[in-house]
């Protein structure tokens, strides 16, 4: 029986003394000495080891192989060549481990940087600290969006109400309660229990902690999985690439040894070569140029200010296609301002004090600091002070939530009798008061056409009343409404049109009414096809919603459970749905979305939910972070291009040839060597420029596509590899060194220098220029590979000197060879453009796990010294 279930079946007061503790918590020694013991509430760890990343780099069989056999070729004599390749092969393996190990250790200062926390009871205070600090029998608080930090027997709850579908697949949240339940109780049944993992969908409590870390049952799930990160939409297309070029490279490699056996050529030679040219074909360095480009590319996020908790949420930036965002703050300025009263047949100063005493100021002081944005601006108003609040004397309160609406206070003066005060949305207020005339009614749609921001004030006279509750809300007579504006921000207007550029949708989710959010819409001239209110909301079923939530562009009066419906039906349709929110009723919306982004100013709970935090909330910063995704895509396909263009043609053009020579066209080393060059020269894609088209819209791996770019330019560099085969025989009568040397310039030169006409759509150069990183990269190796024949090594690695006329010819057929490539490449695009493959995705529970354990993220070493 796992700890939680047993603590379920158990009285709370019977768990709290086998765990010694109570109400008041632990001490933080004890903490300590159970931290010690128990070790860190963590699920996975993210530390750069050395090791791990250089076991990454071994673990290809091809380069394994490759290696074994070179022992073998010293062994039986071939020592030169076999120290060549084992050279070649070690820095290849040395550069892919620099590039990946520098990656992780951004990865682990990022996880370092942003933390999720949990509120705890210690030592009889309440305070913050780090999840994975969490110990068995800690007194936690949860609320409304909090994601569970372990499991817990419940000690406490208000109408607490946890969503469990990461664990049990059920839709519906499950109620809690603290009474215990039978023994044997299965886990989706355990009222009295909540799991790490989950979060809490409605309703607060508290509980203690009975389980941590992979003792949990999340933790159990989550460690089954055995992964590090959430896969990605890119990641899964990088697999499936990888894939399909290991099996064009095992097909090859054993048509070539298979010939060069029946051929009667000898066996370590041919079977050395055959390697070579699997190893060839295979993209060894897309993995640090992966890492690379995720590494600068969080480094470039913090520069715009956007802060990403996990690398390949990146990735997922870029993904990004649609965004449902409060209008405060992002289309707004943020700054609610209280600009007049309007009492209905009463006076309007009079009407005010109201709206202050149903507020949580101070009414002696006349202050409001630590008060939700609308109360702070009534208490901000110079009519403030000259208010008369402290004639009065605030006897209880009931707080605003999301399901009512509204806050209430029960207030009394001298020789008066005690009054109930009701303050909240308008439409709420009226469905409790007694009576509304049309003319009331008309009047607040005429201050919601306006575009305002409406509080509705009743009152109810309460003699003798000395508590109050949400049943005493009723029978309320209305006073009138206070207005309230929230300027559009400067600058709204580009924003949305910058996120357009990227073929981004924006969809508004608001709590204020239909009225204020469409007048914002037309100040921004933001077409609006539909509005969705909370109410239709509610009348709809899943499916209906699918559809109405497609067509809708604003969702009003809606509450934060509403929200969450909402993002999950658009997710329905395939769409990466992002979700851009600041305050606790937002936590649930944060969850729901593909990825949640929040603002650095924003509640904890709802950063804590967030895996994405802008330090200014501004769609400008979003739209940096949603195009620095892409470029990173973009790079990442300009080298996968490359390796299956001129590169795989290469290897194809060599397998042909060491068939009609009589000898091998490029030794095992000078195809290694080759190889080296070649991935070392585009370790500076991740710096490279990408075309503002290549931006307009998510990409996304196609590998029909792939394959067919591979059958066009493979083809086309094999062409020019014959041609520069027959030059080196006919025109130059080279003997095999010759040849080689020959072919060894001509093929890293062409296999390079198509870099500058993948990388763009655009006639490159004068349209689309290469960042200054890559362009030197390039040349600065194709120099090298020119001058290696005259090098003191020539004679090691095989080489011998060309003469000049050789550097004529092939100045002319790399000059053919581009304009060719640039002419087909013109022709693919086309074609390629007139049927795009329409990509739908849709993400599975293993991603969401995997997502959620990001929660529980051990420190890494370094983090936790420097805090010591």
């Amino acid at each position: 029986m796992s700890d939680v279930c047993r603590a379920a079946a158990e009285d709370a007061s019977a768990v709290l003394g086998r765990l010694g503790s109570g109400p008041a918590g632990m001490t933080a020694a004890e903490a300590g000495r159970r931290l010690a013991r128990f070790g860190p509430n963590a699920i996975r760890t993210h530390r750069a080891r050395p090791l791990r990343v250089l076991l990454r780099q071994l673990r290809s069989p091809i380069l394994l192989l490759l290696f074994l056999t070179a022992v073998v070729a010293a062994f039986l004599g071939d020592s030169t060549d076999a120290v060549v390749i084992a050279v070649i092969l070690l820095v290849s393996v040395g550069l892919g481990f620099v590039n990946e190990f520098r990656a992780e250790r951004a990865a682990d200062a990022m996880h370092d940087r942003l933390r999720h926390t949990a509120i705890v009871v210690r030592d009889g205070r309440r305070e913050r600290i780090d999840v994975t600090d969490l110990v068995p029998g800690d007194i936690v608080a949860l609320s409304v969006g909090t994601v569970v930090p372990a499991d817990i027997r419940l000690l406490e709850c208000d109408a607490l109400e946890c969503d469990e579908s990461i664990l049990t697949g059920e839709a519906a949240a499950a109620e809690k309660s603290v009474a215990p339940v039978r023994a044997g109780t299965g886990i989706g049944d355990l009222a009295c229990a909540a799991f790490m993992g989950t979060v809490v969908h409605a309703g607060s409590g508290s509980g203690v902690v009975v389980a941590t870390a992979a003792r949990t049952e999340f933790g159990r799930i989550a460690v089954g999985l055995a992964a590090q990160e959430p896969e990605t939409e890119f990641q899964r297309g990088l697999g499936r690439f990888s894939t399909f070029l290991l099996v064009v490279a095992m097909v090859l490699t054993s048509g070539i040894f298979a010939v060069a056996v029946v051929l009667g050529r000898p066996i370590v030679e041919s079977l050395l070569f055959s390697l070579a040219i699997a190893v060839g074909i295979t993209p060894q360095l897309l993995p640090a140029v992966v890492s690379t480009s995720l590494a600068a590319g969080s480094r470039a996020l913090a520069r715009r200010r956007v802060l990403v908790k996990r690398m390949v949420c990146i990735e997922d930036l870029g993904d990004l296609d649609l965004l449902v965002t409060d209008k405060t703050g992002t289309l707004t300025t943020g700054q609610i301002v209280f600009e007049r009263a309007v009492p209905l047949g009463g006076d309007a100063a009079d009407l005010f004090r109201l709206g202050l005493l149903a507020s949580e100021g101070d009414l002696s002081g006349g202050t409001g600091v630590g008060l939700n944005a609308l109360d702070a601006a009534l208490w901000a108003s110079p009519d403030a002070a000259a208010a008369g609040t402290a004639a009065f004397h605030r006897i209880a309160t009931v707080p605003f939530d999301h399901q009512r609406r509204m806050s209430s206070a029960l207030v009394s003066a001298a020789g008066e009798p005690a009054l109930i005060v009701v303050k909240g949305a308008a439409e709420s207020v009226l469905s409790l008061c007694g009576s509304v005339d049309d003319a009331a009614r008309a009047l607040l749609d005429d201050l919601y056409r306006g575009g305002h921001r409406v509080v509705a004030v009743a009152v109810r006279e309460a003699p003798g009343v000395g508590r109050l509750t949400a049943r005493d809300e009723r029978d309320l007579a209305l006073r009138g409404f206070l207005v309230f504006s929230d300027a559009v921000k400067a600058g709204a207007r580009d924003s949305l049109r910058r996120l357009a550029e990227l073929g981004i949708d924006v969809k508004i989710a608001t709590g204020d009414s239909a009225g204020a959010a469409e007048r914002i819409c037309a100040e921004l001239e933001m077409p609006v096809r539909r509005t969705l209110t909370g109410e239709e909301v509610d009348r709809l079923d899943d499916v209906r919603l699918v559809a109405a939530a497609v067509d809708a562009t604003i969702f009003a009066r809606v509450s934060p459970e509403q929200k969450g419906r909402i993002v999950r039906a658009l997710r329905r349709k395939g769409r990466a749905v992002g979700f851009l929110g600041d305050g606790v009723n937002d936590a649930l919306a944060l969850h729901g979305a593909d990825i949640g982004i929040s603002v650095d100013s924003a509640v904890d709970v709802a950063k804590d939910a967030a895996d994405v935090l802008l330090l200014d909330k501004d769609l400008d910063v979003l739209a940096a972070g949603v195009t620095e995704g892409r470029r990173i895509f973009a790079n990442t396909i300009k080298y996968v291009m490359m390796g299956t263009s001129s590169n795989f043609g290469n290897m194809f053009s060599a397998s042909v040839a060491s068939i009609i020579l009589p000898f091998l066209p490029m030794l095992p080393g000078q195809i290694l060597l080759n190889n080296l060059l070649y991935d070392a020269s585009q370790l500076a894609i991740p710096t490279d420029h990408v075309d503002a088209e290549q931006l307009r819209a998510p990409a996304h791996w196609d590998i029909g596509a792939i394959r067919r770019f591979m059958l066009l330019f493979g083809p086309i560099s094999s062409i020019f590899d014959f041609a520069t085969f027959g030059l080196m025989l006919s025109a130059f009568h080279a003997a095999a060194p010759e040849f080689r040397s020959g072919w060894f310039i001509e093929s890293l030169a062409t296999q390079t220098l198509i870099v500058f006409a993948i990388r763009t759509r655009r006639v490159p150069f004068p349209r689309s220029r290469p960042s200054w990183a890559l362009a030197a990269s390039v040349v600065g190796v194709v120099v090298v590979g020119a001058w290696l024949p005259y090098s003191p090594l020539n004679g090691l690695l095989g080489f011998a000197p060309l003469p000049a006329p050789f550097f004529l010819a092939l100045v002319a057929l790399v000059a053919a060879y581009l304009l060719l490539v640039e002419g087909a490449k013109l022709w693919y695009f086309r074609r390629l453009s007139a049927s795009p493959v329409a990509a739908v995705r849709q993400r599975s529970r293993r991603t969401r796990l995997l997502r959620r354990a990001a929660h529980f993220i051990e420190r890494s070493p370094r983090s936790v010294s420097g805090t010591r």
